[in-house]
């Protein structure tokens, strides 16, 4: 597990750690059930003391980032067995089961006919619902989903969905992929989300460390979720070298990153910033717009 951290920056080390778990699971890089390394083995590689780290583990279970499993060490949330993608079986065993169970819960044949038969016929979803309790996270996948692919696109959170369960009704779901297991139980079993996973930060982070005088980097988002993990992840790399600023899009005032070296932007907050050395953060892996392109049409020719 890549941490690095920096003891001369002004933003806590516990966020430190903390957003840089949370970027490498939203990225994929750290994968459901994988296991972190113990308390004491992160904290002797960051030469800092062990509490610290405890307090970080500790934050993150609470928050359902990490879970324990009992006699091993923590490990990133599974999913729920039933959000899984599985290869399915025999498909006359899968039909089988169905009977068996449908049998046993007192349906008849010509029940379970009929169900079937309404689901099959069932409309194809007319447009993509993203589902996110960030405003501002919400309005970056609309943005980028709404570049790659022409459907309609519609926005919610999960107490909204939570509140009013026809927002999914015609929809084909579209959520964060670390936060699937927390949408699945508010959808409907014959449409199951699609799950997206964030770029990672590679380039970004290389682009800083070949900077060869120190600089202003400002950050630009119109989600505070982001501005937060970015803040996180960059301070390592940072340090006492360069400054740091973070802004909110849009601007008070126009001058705010004037003085800025590197303007790293959003999708949004990019087509808008006026500044000779602005860089775009896409926050959706390429791979993941196609699959939603991909299933969208699949849908529309059934």
């Amino acid at each position: 597990m890549r941490i690095r951290i920096s003891k001369q920056s002004e933003i806590p080390i516990r966020e430190q750690i903390a957003e840089q778990i949370i970027f490498r699971i939203a990225t994929d890089e750290l994968k459901p059930g994988q296991a972190l390394p113990s308390v004491r083995e992160l904290a002797r590689r960051l030469k800092i003391h062990h509490n610290t780290v405890s307090h970080v583990y500790a934050d993150l279970v609470r928050r359902s980032w990490l879970a324990r499993r009992k006699g091993s060490r923590l490990i990133v949330r599974s999913q729920d067995k039933f959000t899984r993608v599985t290869r399915a079986q025999d498909l006359d065993a899968m039909i089988n089961a169905v009977i068996r169970v449908a049998r046993e819960g007192g349906h008849s044949l010509q029940e379970l006919r009929q169900r079937v038969r309404e689901r099959l016929l069932a409309q194809p979803p007319d447009h993509l619902l993203v589902i996110d309790d960030d405003p501002g996270l919400r309005r970056l996948l609309q943005e980028e989903i709404r570049k790659a692919v022409p459907w309609r696109l519609r926005a919610s959170s999960r107490e909204e969905l939570r509140m009013n369960r026809g927002l999914a009704v015609g929809a084909l779901p579209v959520v964060a992929q670390h936060h699937l297991p927390e949408v699945v139980s508010l959808l409907p079993e014959t449409r199951p989300a699609i799950s997206v996973t964030y770029c990672v930060a590679d380039e970004h982070l290389r682009m800083i460390q070949n900077l060869r005088e120190p600089s202003i980097i400002a950050l630009v988002s119109v989600s505070e979720v982001f501005l937060k993990t970015a803040r996180g992840l960059l301070a390592p790399i940072v340090e006492s070298r360069h400054t740091l600023s973070e802004f909110m899009w849009p601007l008070e005032k126009a001058s705010d990153i004037g003085a800025a070296d590197l303007v790293l932007c959003d999708s949004i907050a990019f087509d808008q910033v006026k500044h000779g050395k602005r860089v775009l953060y896409r926050l959706i892996v390429p791979s993941a717009l196609e699959y939603i392109a991909t299933a969208m049409a699949s849908y529309q020719r059934r």
